[in-house]
């Protein structure tokens, strides 16, 4: 009975050996595939981060034309408000002159 034991004690060492390998590998393969899937996420987040920052160039040119347009219909506001404009609509969609002025039209 006593040689029983010896073979024994041989054959665990071997498979704790060939678990343990086993579980390096497999833990291994595991922080691997995690390491795959964090740099694909990774280089998607990149790729829509571009999108965005033309996205947002795009919208703060618009931003600025539409400034720029704000600011002409506050002066066209302020030149409709005045004198000077109610008499350039008259000539222009009237006809109307000033009685010391003379008109002169070519001839048709």
């Amino acid at each position: 009975m006593g040689s029983l034991k010896p073979e024994s004690r041989k054959r665990r060492p071997k498979s704790r050996l060939q678990n343990h390998k086993r579980s390096v590998v497999a833990i291994s393969l595991i922080i691997f595939l995690l390491g795959a899937v964090i740099f694909a996420q990774g280089m998607t987040l990149r790729e829509k981060n571009k999108a965005y920052k033309a996205q947002e160039a795009e919208l703060m040119a618009q931003l600025d034309e539409e400034k720029e347009r704000s600011e002409e219909i506050d002066e066209l506001k302020e030149y409709v408000g005045t004198d000077e404009y109610i008499e350039d609509v008259a000539r222009e969609k009237l006809g109307l002159i000033h009685e010391n002025e003379i008109l002169f039209r070519a001839e048709q």
